[in-house]
């Protein structure tokens, strides 16, 4: 019974967090999931033990449900990825990480933010959109399949 009670009390909204190097493996088995080449535990670890890389995380009963990761440079920051677990898809998940972290990179004293997305992602699109991005560049089958990448900006503060 206690069992019970304690998982029906956790089931609240997922806690955001900085992400830490301990977290590589969980945020390469989400990202591994939600893009064509997903970027593996070595290659996630290198990012989060660079100084100038900031990630967030968000957890549900102690498990990884999403992230969001950015390299800052000279005043400007660029968005590296964002995923979410597919069972947390569609919940605003992705909108609550992305609004914590564009807070703490203007805390950070960047000036503005750029990303790339695939022209046919429209769920990225319209995060991005909603959230204040416009874009300012097109890459020509930059994606596999020949896809365009969308370049987007931000200026914060």
């Amino acid at each position: 019974m206690m069992r019970f009670i304690s998982r029906l009390l956790s089931r609240g909204e997922p806690a955001l967090s900085a992400a830490r190097p301990a977290d590589a493996a969980a945020i390469a088995a989400v990202h591994g999931v939600s893009f064509q080449r997903g970027w593996d535990e070595h290659e996630i670890h290198r990012l989060l033990i660079e100084n100038n890389v900031v990630a967030h995380r968000a957890m549900a009963n102690r498990k990884l449900i999403g992230f969001i990761l950015s390299r800052l440079a000279a005043g400007e920051a660029e968005i590296l990825s964002v995923a979410v677990a597919p069972p947390w898809r569609g919940r605003k998940l992705s909108r609550s990480l992305l609004d914590l972290h564009l807070r703490r990179l203007a805390g950070l004293g960047v000036r503005a933010v750029f990303l790339e997305v695939g022209e046919n992602n429209a769920p990225a699109c319209r995060l991005y959109r909603r959230a204040g991005f416009r874009e300012v560049g097109r890459r020509q089958g930059y994606y596999e399949g020949g896809t365009t990448a969308l370049v987007l900006r931000r200026d914060l503060g």
